[in-house]
């Protein structure tokens, strides 16, 4: 895994050029943004694309595994009382006692992404999926299956926000999110470059496990309930199922691609 870690981070600096030159495209528009929990504010800080601004430490985390030597990043980490923190972020979150203010990660194309790396490629798309947890944990899957990139439509879609970036793990800084205006259009580039278009839908009558996965392949995702919209639909290749019992034939979102995305292993 720490070789794929490292695959990723060379992947982004291909995409981009190294905090030290002129980035390849702008930094995305939008503020400094905290993010909190142990994984995701580590990710950050190992991540040289990401400008990291404040550390915030509550008291007594000081000495935690893997905090010693965050000075080489050039910020100097703040011991606050523990209330103070909590203050700075959403009610009842999860902080273990570490945030960090950070700028938003510089823009990516589909155009940029979608050729990188060998082939077989995956691609993950998701149409008009709202909850920050759901696309958190879809991204984290992502990363854990070897995913190029996260496509989410600039509109009906949540920021990359703390609550977001908890739920990814990390993810945040491994795995690419690029925001497209219209998804069919997206979908439409991505068959020009080859990839195989697979819908997820429940009724759908052909199993994932049959899909062929020597194809650079591109999973779209719906929101739960209304699932794949008309036009999304119509620029898939193919409709899949996965194979749920018939007492329990639909999954959250999030575990739903998890699970399509290990069924779609090379």
């Amino acid at each position: 895994m720490p070789g794929r870690k490292m695959d990723r981070l060379s992947m982004r600096q291909k995409t981009r050029k190294g905090r030290e030159g002129a980035p390849a495209r702008p930094p995305a528009s939008g503020q400094s943004y905290w993010i909190w929990g142990q994984h995701a504010v580590l990710a950050a800080l190992g991540n040289p694309d990401r400008l990291v601004s404040r550390l915030l430490l509550a008291q007594g985390r000081e000495a935690a595994p893997g905090l010693p030597g965050l000075a080489t990043r050039g910020v100097a980490p703040e011991t606050v009382p523990g209330e103070r923190l909590a203050a700075l972020l959403p009610a009842d979150c999860v902080h273990q006692g570490i945030a960090a203010l950070v700028g938003p990660m510089p823009e990516v194309s589909l155009a940029e992404i979608a050729e990188t790396g060998a082939s077989p490629r995956r691609i993950v798309v998701l149409d008009q999926v709202t909850d920050p947890h759901n696309v958190g944990a879809i991204l984290r899957s992502a990363a854990a299956f070897g995913a190029l990139a996260l496509v989410l439509q600039d509109r009906h879609a949540p920021p990359v926000s703390g609550t977001l970036a908890k739920a990814a793990s990390g993810a945040t800084e491994l795995v690419p999110v690029v925001r497209v205006v219209n998804i069919a259009r997206a979908l439409e580039e991505l068959a020009d470059y080859g990839y195989l278009r697979l819908g997820l839908a429940d009724e759908a009558a052909e199993d994932i496990r049959l899909m062929p996965r020597d194809r650079d392949i591109a999973l779209v995702l719906g929101a739960e309930g209304p699932g794949l919209r008309r036009l999304t639909r119509e620029r898939c290749d193919r409709l899949v199922r996965l194979p749920t019992q018939a007492h329990m034939p639909s999954l959250n979102v999030s575990n739903a691609g998890a699970a399509a995305l290990f069924a779609l292993l090379p």
